[in-house]
């Protein structure tokens, strides 16, 4: 069965477990490598224990609410999940004019470009940690109708690299990309050195790999890795958060926080700080 018929997507979910979907339906999930995480009980199905089954229930639901991994997929949302989420703080970004585009991952479609706030919270809300995809025309043709650009719309692959070179040639300067590799970002800062990294999935990655990715990134979140939190919090101008920490890395990267404070209806107390601060609440184990 190649690719283009396969109907197969593969992504890491909540417990760092690998799920595979194929036809709308979960035919696989790995072993969680975490057991628990305070964000995972703020689910629309709670997860109060990460467990295999917990997980499945998790995603079946997902697919049922707004077609994750199906030709019903949702790719529009004015629905916030987590105040400093990636995707909220790309989100506000487009909002603010900190950035002009945010290449992004969605499943059906691959590697996409968007200019719309309410496209990255569609997509990025609602799924994360996306390994691989093959394509969905109607995700593709739902993508393109809302102003986003497919890629590659023939095999809906995942390559960052030629999202933001493609951005670049169509005339954005404030280019965002999430990152997950270090081998991606450091050839991304290479290739559009103005260009806003976000490293996100962070967890389970070496000291090597983490020690590469902070380097070249202007934000990154702590998710449930120990080293990162370390790295990042000792280099960090700017945390928010402290179950799942974000840390900015650079004064860009602080400013898209800001900006997202600016907006917000919240109220925060905010001071100076050793980085970076952990609360007792953590994912666990931390990996």
């Amino acid at each position: 069965m190649d690719k283009q018929s396969a109907d197969e997507h593969i992504f890491e979910s909540v417990g760092k477990c690998r799920v595979k979907i194929r036809h709308g339906q979960v035919v696989e999930i790995g072993e969680p490598r975490i057991k628990g995480c305070p964000l995972a009980k703020r689910f629309e199905i709670p997860v109060d224990e990460i467990s295999k089954e917990a997980v499945q229930k998790t995603i079946e639901q997902r697919i049922l609410s707004f077609g994750m991994c199906t030709p019903r997929r949702k790719v529009i949302s004015d629905q916030e999940f987590f105040g400093f989420a990636p995707a909220e703080l790309l989100a506000s970004g487009l909002r603010s004019g900190v950035i002009d585009v945010v290449v992004f991952a969605c499943e059906g479609a691959g590697t996409v470009l968007i200019t719309d706030p309410a496209m990255v919270q569609g997509i990025g809300g609602w799924m994360s940690g996306l390994i691989s995809t093959s394509p969905l025309p109607e995700i593709i043709d739902r993508i393109e109708e809302h102003g986003g650009v497919v890629v590659d719309r023939l095999t809906a692959r995942l390559n960052p690299v030629a999202g933001a070179n493609l951005a670049r040639k169509m005339g954005f300067s404030r280019i965002a990309v999430p990152v997950s590799d270090p081998d991606t970002a450091e050839t991304l800062r290479r290739d559009n050195p103005g260009a806003l990294l976000f490293g996100v999935h962070m967890s389970g990655i070496t000291e090597e790999e983490a020690q590469r990715i902070v380097a070249v990134s202007d934000l990154v979140t702590g998710c449930a890795s120990k080293i990162v939190r370390t790295l990042a919090g000792k280099k960090a101008l700017l945390q928010v958060g402290d179950v799942i920490p974000i840390f900015a890395l650079t004064p860009r990267g602080k400013e898209l926080i800001m900006k997202r404070i600016l907006e917000a209806n919240e109220k925060y107390f905010l001071k100076p700080a050793r980085l970076p601060v952990i609360c007792e609440q953590q994912p666990e184990p931390l990996v």
